[in-house]
This record gives structure tokens, C-alpha cells and sequence, in this order.
């Protein structure tokens, strides 16, 4: 299976998209299903853009670090003795095995394969039985370091060593989500969903912009906020959901004693949703990780006022993970199967002007962003 694109590749995919969404198709299917896009998906979009990481909360303090993998490439983030945030790939530069694992806090970072000792910023302290070597300092060596940023109480990372600031690319992005969430810093960490859902992480994105199909498969969440005032709004990389708490009763959660009664919501580019739910403050994460054609893993990391959840916070995560996950991801999973028969290509995007929920802009968008990637790496 060949890997290089070519223009008329790219030519292909795109036909039929249109930056006017109220002319335009969507992606076509093979974007969805052609492992050769995925794998394009990886380079061009996932490594090269800032990927969700924690809570400012877990690498608060000097020597507490974290791990994750992206785009398949495994990372350490590390607050160095003098405060300042640091990644690398968590490679040892001896033999290149892993280096930190999970979550914790060390004084150093040591490989345990054969003791080479790192200080937190990276630089080789030690490194054992290498007095006799020839030409070898360990001043000379150091970590491959990784792009990390702060960004609203939350960390980022970025393989892409040339790429642009989160902040200096992102907007207003930040000013909104610390109006509607000025506390955003001192939430702390109370629980997480996960999912490994049959689907090409598109999809997953595509269902996620737009509430076009929310009366007719999440009538309970159509309860919950007021459909009437939901606004979707599409800036740069990112696009801002709105609406008001319902006032009547519902049957997801109730929200009658809610402090917090907008429904807001931000999706950022590519893959990071957040959500501030009605109810009392928090914040949910939605991190959608792309596994393969036909595969995503999904986190919902949920940061609250205090650790343990209250009764009106277990009711919606219970309904989020038992009615709301099992209605979307049956959607996007048919969605997948379909796109995989010949009977689809591409289909129409719905657009209303007036910028509804129930309208597929964002989602054009969205696509708009996956052709320019795309367009990039090809040419």
C-alpha cells in the first residue's frame, strides 16, 4: 500500500467541498475508512497540532511529571526544580527505552534499563561504567525536547517544533472559556469515562459539532438545555457551543438547584472538546484519540469543585456515560459501516444562517481544517 499522495489525490477528497457551506458536500467517505488517511491523519494532523495532556493540577508542583502517547509517539511532562514546565520524548538517548511511566514526582529522571540519571530539564547528570569512553560528555547530551504550553488551566503539547503558540494561535478562545469559567484553575480532578468506539475519529468529531441530530436521537438531552437559544459559532481553529439550561423538568439530570445554567461548550482543533455542563462548576474534557480507520478512544475527564462528586454531578456523568455516550456512539459506529458500502460517498451539509444547533456549519468547518492539513502535507 503505497503512502505518497499526490494532488490529484488530494483532488479527489476534496471535490465536492465548498467554503460556502450552504453549497458544500462533506469529506468524502475514503477519509473516513482509507487506512492511508489515517495514517496522514497522524502526521499531518495529530502530530502537528496541540494535543490535550491534564489538569495544571496534576504537574503542579516541582518534580511531579506525567506520560501519554501521541500520534503513537511517547511523551514526559515535567515541572523542572525551578518551576518552569517541561516535555521530551520519553526516550533514553542510551538504548532508547521509556524513561518516566504513568504519573508521579522524582527528584530525576532515571532510565531503568541501564541508570542513566537525567536532571528535570532534561540534561544527562550520570551515566555509569563510561569513564573509559572516548569523546563522550554527558554535557553533551539531553533529552529531545517537545513543545508544552499552559492554556487555561490545562496542559498542551505539540510535536510540531515549528508550530505557532496555542495562545497566539487560538483567538479569543481563552477569554471565553475564562468568562464562562473564571475557576477553571482550581477544579480538581474527580472522574473518568473511557470508550474504544468502532469508528474513524471524524465521525466521532462530525457528531460532535453539530446538534442537527439531537431531537431525534437525544430527545432527553433536548430537555436539558434549551434548544431554542443553542448558537454555534465557528473562530480560526476552535468553534464555541451555547445554550441556556432548560427550564422544565427533564429526564437526563436534574438541574433545578444548578449554579452554573449554561450549557458551553468549545471544540478545539483537532480533537479536544470542553464542556461546562449546567449544574455546579466544572469542566468535562472529551479527548478523541485516533487508534486506526475504524477505531477511537475516548476520555472524559471530569474536573469538579471539590474531588468527590455531589448527587447532581453522579447523575450526570450516569447519564452521560449510560445514555448519552450509548446513543452518539451508536450513531457514529452505524455512520462507520455505512461509509465502508458503496451506496455512500459524500452527502450534504445542512447549513442555517442563523447559526442553530441545528446546523451542520461547524461540522463544515471542521472539514475545511482536515483539507487544509491535508493540502499542506501533500503539497
Amino acid at each position: 500500500m503505497s503512502l505518497v499522495f499526490s494532488r490529484e489525490d488530494f483532488q479527489r477528497l476534496s471535490h465536492g467541498y465548498d467554503d460556502n457551506p450552504a453549497r458544500s458536500m462533506s469529506l468524502k467517505a475514503e477519509a473516513y475508512t482509507d487506512p492511508r488517511w489515517h495514517v496522514l491523519d497522524q502526521n499531518a494532523v495529530i502530530a502537528k497540532t496541540w494535543q490535550w495532556v491534564c489538569h495544571v493540577e496534576k504537574v503542579r508542583d516541582p518534580g511531579s511529571y506525567t506520560t501519554i502517547t501521541i500520534a503513537g509517539q511517547p511523551i514526559a511532562i515535567v515541572r523542572d526544580r525551578e518551576g518552569n514546565l517541561r516535555a521530551f520524548y520519553n526516550v533514553c538517548k542510551h538504548r532508547a527505552h521509556e524513561l518516566l511511566s504513568g504519573d508521579g514526582n522524582t527528584t530525576r529522571i532515571l532510565c531503568p534499563y541501564h541508570a542513566w540519571v537525567y536532571k528535570l530539564d532534561g540534561q544527562l547528570a550520570r551515566a555509569p561504567e563510561t569513564d573509559h569512553l572516548e569523546d563522550f560528555s554527558t554535557g553533551d547530551i539531553c533529552l529531545d525536547q517537545v513543545q508544552v504550553e499552559e492554556f487555561c488551566g490545562f496542559i498542551f503539547v505539540n510535536l510540531d517544533p515549528h508550530a505557532a503558540p496555542l495562545r497566539e494561535i487560538s483567538g479569543d478562545l481563552e477569554t471565553e472559556i475564562r468568562h464562562w469559567a473564571p475557576d477553571i484553575e482550581k477544579l480538581t480532578f474527580g472522574h473518568r469515562l473511557t470508550y474504544d468506539i468502532k469508528s474513524n475519529w471524524k465521525n466521532v468529531v462530525d457528531n460532535f459539532l453539530e446538534c442537527y441530530h439531537c431531537p431525534t436521537a437525544h430527545k432527553d438531552f433536548c430537555d436539558l438545555v434549551d434548544m431554542d437559544t443553542y448558537k454555534v459559532t465557528t473562530h480560526g481553529i476552535y468553534s464555541s457551543h451555547m445554550a441556556d439550561a432548560g427550564n422544565t423538568p427533564n429526564s437526563a439530570y436534574d438541574v433545578s438547584n444548578a449554579t452554573v445554567k449554561t450549557h458551553a461548550v468549545w471544540w478545539l482543533w483537532p480533537n479536544t472538546c470542553l464542556m461546562r455542563y449546567p449544574g455546579r462548576s466544572s469542566m468535562i474534557i472529551l479527548n478523541i484519540i485516533p487508534l486506526g480507520p475504524d477505531r477511537t478512544f475516548e476520555t472524559y475527564d471530569f474536573f469538579l469543585e471539590t474531588p468527590d462528586a455531589n448527587e447532581m454531578e453522579l447523575d450526570a456523568i450516569r447519564y452521560l456515560d449510560e445514555v448519552l455516550q450509548v446513543e452518539d456512539i451508536n450513531l457514529v459506529e452505524s455512520v462507520q459501516r455505512g461509509m465502508s458500502t458503496p451506496a455512500f460517498d459524500q452527502g450534504r451539509i445542512v447549513h442555517d444562517p442563523s447559526g442553530s444547533g441545528k446546523s451542520e456549519h461547524a461540522v463544515h468547518h471542521f472539514h475545511g481544517l482536515v483539507l487544509d492539513a491535508y493540502r499542506e502535507a501533500v503539497s
